[in-house]
């Protein structure tokens, strides 16, 4: 079962005491089991303007979901290199060398990277300019990577493919080829198995000037055979072509001194690059993970922040928590949030006969956009401040 976290912030004149401990217990209580509950800290930022608030609102939604599409492809990354194993893949999505899980539910502003006596500006570009700095990193990493894999795919096909895609090299003894004629030449042409007899019966009659009894039986596998046909130079492209339209494969072959040799060499060096920039991805993806999981949650934090501004006013008496639960009990969680705090919603939020909360969504728009927090399409506001994460 996945696990999904919640990020909740509420002002503490919404509980029935304003010491933070005895709130905290209070919304525990209302969670209950549907989720552990820890205290989410929150350093006091400078506020600015109103009108800087809400500019930051909207810069710090594009910038969290940057965030989250940036973990999401970090992910994907490795999960194509470990091949889908969950418990590689976990030893990989480690931040500071511990479980993601861990550093979510310990999570602590990193004063010494970000310091908050700095404006919301800086902070926000210092994070976009980090992500930024990481998807590029992590992008050209496993770029290369499945470059070299590549590469690497198609030395195995030409080493271990059928005789109609394989290389030669290794097969064909120089001896069986005409090669220092002036009119005559030797061609490989891989024959299917199942039409085997009819090219013995037609190849000499392919073509005018193709050298009687010239076929020579070179080797076969469980798909063709590779024969070697002489014929006089000045007819060769219209055997050629009379032999691709029996769906008989011509085989380009140059017999090199040492080639086989070479092809080796290439194979063993393709491997090796391939290990060694395997290796450079995975610690990049495992870097890659780490920060920006790091940079996802102070984003978050910022965003927690200055939505609480908007919402709650001065001064800054706020409790805000991390809800560690699941994506079956997240709605539960969310269910019981809303009906015990949707009084904080104003006019936007009712109850019916039954006491179940409504929300009048025209209400809600209206009052906030007097708060100056936009309501995106698609988004479902709730009457205090409320985000939902969930890792890849």
């Amino acid at each position: 079962m996945t696990t999904k976290y919640t990020v909740v912030s509420l002002p503490l004149s919404a509980f029935d005491s304003s010491d933070r401990e005895d709130a905290l217990s209070s919304l525990r209580g209302t969670v209950a089991d549907n989720g552990s509950v820890l205290p989410f800290k929150i350093p006091d930022f400078k506020i600015g303007t109103l009108d800087g608030l809400v500019q930051h609102a909207d810069d710090l939604a594009k910038l969290e979901a940057n965030c989250q599409a940036v973990v999401a492809k970090v992910a994907e990354s490795l999960r194509s290199v470990l091949d889908n194993d969950p418990d590689r893949l976990a030893s990989y999505k480690m931040v500071n060398d511990k479980p993601t899980d861990h550093y979510l539910s310990n999570f602590n502003w990193n004063k010494v990277r970000y310091r908050s006596d700095k404006s919301l500006s800086e902070l926000v570009d210092i994070l976009q300019k980090e992500l930024v700095t990481v998807d590029n990193d992590v992008k050209t990493k496993f770029n290369q990577y499945s470059s070299v894999k590549t590469n690497l795919a198609a030395l195995h096909r030409r080493q271990q493919g059928n005789l109609a895609t394989k290389s030669l090299a290794p097969i064909v003894n120089p001896s069986l080829l005409v090669t220092d004629s002036e009119y005559l030449e030797t061609h490989l042409i891989a024959v299917p198995n199942t039409v085997k007899k009819d090219f013995l019966k037609e190849y000499e009659t392919l073509s005018p000037m193709v050298v009687p009894r010239s076929s020579v039986d070179i080797d076969h596998d469980d798909e063709f055979t590779l024969f070697g046909v002489t014929t006089f130079k000045k007819h060769s492209a219209e055997f050629l072509q009379k032999c691709r339209e029996k769906k008989w494969t011509p085989r380009q072959f140059k017999y090199v001194e040492g080639g086989r040799e070479e092809e080796q060499r290439e194979l063993d060096r393709i491997t090796n690059e391939e290990r060694k920039v395997c290796g450079e991805a995975l610690r990049m993806g495992r870097t890659g993970w780490s920060e920006s999981v790091m940079v996802w949650m102070h984003v978050l934090t910022l965003r927690v922040f200055v939505e609480a501004v908007l919402r709650y006013g001065l001064p800054l008496e706020y409790l805000s928590v991390l809800v560690k639960t699941t994506t079956k009990q997240s709605d539960k969680v969310k269910a019981a949030l809303d009906s015990k705090f949707a009084f904080l919603g104003g006019n936007a939020f009712g109850r019916d006969k039954r006491g179940r909360v409504t929300k009048d969504d025209a209400a809600f728009s209206s009052e906030m956009a007097a708060a100056g927090l936009a309501t995106g399409e698609g988004h479902e506001y709730m009457a205090f401040v409320y985000y939902e994460v969930e890792f890849p």
